[in-house]
């Protein structure tokens, strides 16, 4: 039996996401098939076959899974995962939504945000925003589980290429239909994978003292921007940006809290990071007890002082 890791794509490039993925999937210990699900999307599969550590790669192309929406994901996934001990996907958007359904149709539970594989039945994850560890073991004949991709490290990408083999695909269901979609335009980092991040909370009182102060520190550090809660609930940045429990998780390098007190809802999505800097005029903030260096002052002063440095 093997491990079927369900791959994060865009139908052009493979997310850095999917070679973080994967290292979980070899925690499986059994050889790991990557399966690369959408409409013209050769040349993801082509990349995901270079992932050290992938045994296979099964391609599904067909129009209907552009989108890679549940209904027509989930059937392709159930009726693959019977040749399988475990199918693995990103917490990501796609992932919670396919999954799901997916272990539904399988009649198996799923095992959400695993952060750490203990052995092929036995997943450590997260509950109550962090502030609590759970150790869970399957009994399911077929484990379901999506996995928080900043708690692995990513996999190397080799010289050698993994075998392609298509896959037949279900009829389109029809259940669903995709209508249109809208991308943020950004030429910064991806939040999720950034090796800096930067973020702004409520306190910079405006969308456009949000932008002004964040962004020339986030070109000159090569950072993706992201936001608490309350910004983004405030209208200061959109809600692709915000970091916590209900937005993105990340882990990166660096993590630079601006204005951000260190609610709990916060926390869960960036207290991972190697580093943490908070930047913050009340002292008592809870984000400085678990940053790793502190400012105490005006972040409207720190900031731009900061940015003349860099």
């Amino acid at each position: 039996m093997a491990t079927l890791l369900i791959a994060e794509h865009d139908n052009t490039n493979l997310s850095d996401l999917t070679a973080r993925a994967l290292t979980a999937a070899c925690a499986m210990q059994a050889p790991v098939t990557l399966l690369v699900a959408g409409s013209n999307c050769k040349a993801v599969a082509e990349q995901a076959a270079r992932l050290d550590g992938v045994e296979k790669v099964l391609v599904a192309d067909a129009p209907h899974l552009a989108q890679q929406a549940a209904e027509p994901m989930g059937a392709l996934i159930a009726e693959l995962a019977r040749d399988f001990q475990a199918v693995l996907a990103v917490a990501s958007s796609t992932g919670k939504s396919v999954l799901p359904r997916a272990a539904a149709l399988l009649d198996v539970m799923q095992v959400s945000e695993v952060t750490r594989i203990e052995s092929p039945d036995t997943f450590v994850r997260p509950i109550y925003a962090g502030n609590a560890i759970e150790t869970i073991q399957s009994s399911d004949p077929i484990k379901v589980i999506t996995v928080r991709s900043s708690a692995f490290e990513p996999a190397g990408q080799g010289d050698a290429s993994a075998p392609i083999t298509a896959v037949a695909v279900p009829d389109d269901m029809a259940l669903s239909a995709f209508e249109r979609q809208e991308l943020a335009q950004t030429d910064r980092p991806d939040l999720g994978s950034a090796r800096i991040v930067i973020s702004g909370g409520r306190a910079f009182g405006s969308k456009e003292t949000f932008d002004r102060f964040l962004e020339p520190i986030a070109a000159k550090l090569g950072a993706a921007i992201g936001a608490s809660r309350a910004a983004v609930d405030s209208g200061y940045a959109g809600n692709e940006l915000q970091v916590g429990q209900t937005g993105k998780v990340v882990a990166p390098d660096l993590y630079i809290a601006c204005g951000i007190s260190g609610a709990i809802q916060h926390l869960a999505g960036m207290k991972d990071s190697r580093y943490i800097v908070a930047i913050n005029k009340d002292a008592d903030a809870p984000i400085f007890q678990v940053a790793d260096y502190g400012l105490v002052g005006d972040l409207f002063e720190i900031l731009p002082e900061l940015e003349s440095k860099l």
